[in-house]
Formats: C-alpha cells, structure tokens, sequence
C-alpha cells in the first residue's frame, strides 16, 4: 500500500478511536439535532472543460443545482437554528477525533503491524497556523461541540463544503489581505452558506455571504429581479470585505466584528455597553464575556465557536478524518454581452455545459442576461475570442430560446399561450419557461417576479413577538410603535422598501435584549 493509502487509513482509524473514547467517557450521546445527510452529487464539481458539449437544458441544469441547495440549506437551517444539542453533554467537552499518540499508535499495529507504527512515525503532521487567535479558545465547550457535530452529524455535507473551498479559497485570502484582515476570516463562509452562491436563508439572506438586500445595496452590490450580486462569488467577497473591514474598524476586535457581521452591530454594542468596567479595552475575548452574560442571542453566541471549529478543521481537514479532494479554483476570460442572452446560448457558443455557465455566472437568477443592459458574462478560460466572435455573427433571433412569465392574478393558459401546464397546477407567482421558437423576444415578453410577502398565519398563530397588519397602516407606523427602526423591521421579515402590506399579513416584530 502507498504512503498516501496508509496515511488516509489512519486518519479515519484517529476518526473512529476519538469516537470511541468519547463514547466511553461519557456514555451513549443524545440524539443529535439533524440526521446526517447522505452524500449527494454536487452541482459545483463540474468540469468546465471547453471541449464538454452543452447537452444539458437550462431547466434540468436548475433542478439539479435547486436539489443540491435544498441539502445545503437543510444543515445550515440546523446550523444556524437552536441546537438541540446545545445543553446536552452537561458541560461535558466531548472528546476529540484527533487523537494521536500512543493510542493510535496501538491500534495501527494492532490492524496493520509493525509497518502501520512506522508511517505513523515517518509522517508527522505539523501543526498549522492561524491567523485569527484560535488557540486561545479551541477548548471552549462550544467550539469542542461543534467539532463534534461537524465530524458527526454532518460529516458528509461538511466534507463537500470543504472540496468547495478549493473553489475560492485563494481569491478570498487575496481580498482579505488587500484591507489587511485576517485571511482566515474566509472560514466564515463555510458557516455562513457552505461556500454556496444560491444559498437563501428563512431571513431571505443570499448567497455565500449572506447578505441581506439591503446591506448588500449599501456596499454597491446590484440586486434587480434580473441580477443579483449577492450570488456571484467575487462581487460579494468585494462587498464583505469591506463590510468586515468597517465592522472591525468600528469594534476593534476580529471575533466582535464576526458577531456583528451575524446579529448586526448596534446589538454587539449594546452587549458591550452592559460589561461591567471600562467599556474602551476591547478585544476578542470581549465577545465570550458578552457570550457568557448571555447579551447576545442565541445563534451569535455560538457564531464564533462555529468559526474556530470549522478552522480548525479546514486547515487540518486529515486530522479529523476527512478525505476530501479539493475543487480546482474557477479560471475564466469575460466577454461582454449587450442585451437579453440566454446563458444556454453562450454555452453552445463557448462549446462547453450549461451547468459550467451558471457556475461560472450566478447572479444571473434567470438564467438570461438582463435585457437592454451591457453586462459581462464570464466563459471558460480560453475561450473569450471565440465566444466574442461567434457572438457578434449569431442573429438575434437565436440569443433567447425562452422567456420565463411569471403568473399574475387571473391569468389564464390561453392568456399565457402553454398549453402543456395543468390548468389545475396554476398558482399566482408560478415561474413558466416559454420556448420561444427563434422569435424576436419584445422588452414587454419578460415579466417581474412577484415581490415576497411575510406569509400570512391565522388568528392562533399570531403571539407576543407578531404584528397582525390592520387595514391602512404602514410599515413606518409599525416601526415606530415597537421603536425599532424600519430598516431593521423590513431585513427581520425578508421585505423591502417595495414591499406590499396587506390587510390580515403577520409581521415578526424584531426583539431587544
């Protein structure tokens, strides 16, 4: 067997005896907060080959890359939700799966003989840096829990968001050491979304930062029914950075500016204006002390133990038994398209998959640059001047194989013109793909996707932290009777200044601690 072939064996051989010894410390473990979820193909392994021909249909493209999102956001929903195993273990640090020394050693020769005890030997692993302080805090209760959920519970999803890595791992670190930050700070990402661009949070946050419309606004980031730049991976790490770079400038600690970046930054300043003493020594053990008062909410409590887990685990992903093959990082050349062209088309063009486009240009949520807007479409690398060329002599009647209608309220088929949809399946807000048969596609063909509206719950479902809207009244008005803000009000309920309030709608009424 190879030296490789040893060394994976033996870090799943660690996995298993720290398992083990943590089961015989402390007994059989609770049920765990989610089932682990089975490993499933992932959209953003795609080979973006020039030479891959582009069989696939946009339609199918999506589907898959909706199914594999749904995955993600089923462990993230777990991740950022109450742990069910937060108060579990008693106070118990669970043991960790990177167990070495003799323990290991042990066991290798016990399964592999004298030769298992020499590569262990022949093979130590160094130790990695960190340029957030990790070490200070890698025994926390809280980080020690999550490593455990993350080699346990949702070990297999875990490990594709670590292939994702791969991906944008050295772009990120690029941006964060422009502004001077710490460049580990990108592990933010795999807490956050997973490393994923189409990931939407219940607070409708996109993409892999996580934004909200409005911050996202704020730090020049385009967000139209047509583009949002919240899904594409370089404009949002742009956006981010800057975004960190003002919260740590503001709190002067790199775990408050995390806390901020999750709860918002009047909440860790509030937190920080209840700490007994002087409020001015600031500094990352700042936040376990606001941790600790419990002055923070759930979910940013456990933010930045969630953060040293996953780094040290991502720096060292061996060491607690992941194998895992990361994703090459995306290479591209830009062309620049004028008006409304479908990404299926730019496909066949650049000779390679449709999946390959989306990857490469997420922010198109339609799967169709917008129409009578110049915008940059990225292709695989290598492949621009052609594109560009074929592009200039391709007729217009060829750039729009589709139009997706969304369905308004008394719409009919005959009205749509698809006979192939069930007339019983209609629903207002529907998305319909239209083939358009090499036709001319008029402005007017595109509709808007309907605005998302808090949804309604009945009488029973309304408790002390909702609002039930009365005929006439205003988001402003309702902000100003629970003196919050009414940025602050619309974020907590994914609406937005265009937002439509109806009579009977139940807003959640964002608490203060």
């Amino acid at each position: 067997m190879t030296r490789t072939g040893w060394m994976r064996r033996l870090a799943l051989l660690s996995a298993a005896l720290g398992a083990t010894l943590s089961a015989a410390c402390g007994g059989a473990r609770g049920a765990s907060s989610a089932a682990p979820t089975p490993a499933t193909h992932d959209s953003t392994a795609l080979s973006l080959s020039p030479s891959a021909p582009g069989v696939d249909s946009l339609g199918a493209v999506v589907a898959r890359a909706e199914q594999d999102s749904a995955a993600d956001q089923q462990l993230l929903d777990s991740l950022h939700g109450p742990h069910a195993r937060a108060d579990t273990l008693g106070g118990r640090p669970p043991a960790k799966s990177s167990i070495k020394g003799e323990d290991v050693e042990r066991e290798a020769e016990r399964l592999f003989g004298a030769e298992g005890r020499a590569v262990i030997g022949a093979a130590p692993s160094p130790e990695p840096t960190f340029d957030i302080d990790v070490t200070s805090f890698s025994t926390n209760r809280r980080v020690l829990e999550y490593l455990e959920f993350f080699q346990v519970d949702s070990r297999d999803r875990f490990e594709i968001w670590l292939a994702r890595l791969g991906r944008y791992q050295g772009m990120i670190r690029e941006r964060l050491r422009a502004k001077r930050l710490p460049e580990d700070l990108l592990y933010l990402c795999l807490i956050e979304s997973g490393f994923s661009n189409t990931a939407v949070s219940r607070a409708k946050a996109v993409g892999m930062w996580q934004f909200m419309a409005s911050t996202a606004r704020l730090y020049g980031l385009t967000v139209d029914p047509w583009v949002d730049e919240r899904r594409d991976p370089f404009r949002a790490t742009e956006a981010a950075v800057n975004y960190l770079a003002d919260l740590r400038e503001r709190l002067g600690s790199v775990y408050l500016a995390a806390a901020a970046y999750n709860a918002g930054v009047g909440r860790v300043e509030r937190g920080i204006d209840r700490l007994p003493g002087e409020p001015d020594s600031v500094d990352d053990r700042t936040f376990f002390q606001l941790s600790d008062r419990r002055y923070l909410r759930r979910e940013t409590r456990d933010y930045v133990p969630k953060l040293i887990a996953a780094s040290l685990i991502a720096k060292q992903p061996a060491r607690y038994g992941f194998e895992v093959e990361p994703f090459p990082p995306l290479a591209f050349d830009e062309i620049t398209v004028p008006d409304a062209t479908g990404l299926d088309v730019v496909a066949r063009l650049a000779d390679t998959t449709v999946a390959a486009l989306l990857e490469l240009n997420p922010q198109y949520v339609r799967g169709v640059t917008p129409p009578g807007r110049s915008v940059v479409v990225r292709v695989p690398r290598g492949r621009g001047t052609v594109v560009a060329e074929r592009f200039d002599s391709l007729p217009v009647t060829e750039r729009i194989t589709f139009v997706d209608h969304y369905v308004s309220r008394g719409q009919t088929l005959s009205d749509i013109a698809n006979p192939r949809i069930k007339a019983h399946a209609l629903r207002v807000g529907q998305r319909l793909i239209i083939p358009m048969s090499g036709r001319v596609v008029p402005p007017s063909a595109w509709s808007v996707p309907p605005e998302s509206r808090y949804r309604r719950v009945s009488s029973t479902g309304v408790s002390a932290g909702n609002h039930r809207v009365r005929s006439g009244e205003t988001a402003s008005e309702i902000a100003r009777r629970y003196r919050v803000s009414l940025t602050e009000l619309l974020n907590y309920n994914g609406l937005t200044m265009g937002s439509v309030l109806r009579a009977g709608d139940v807003l959640k009424i964002p608490q203060k601690e």
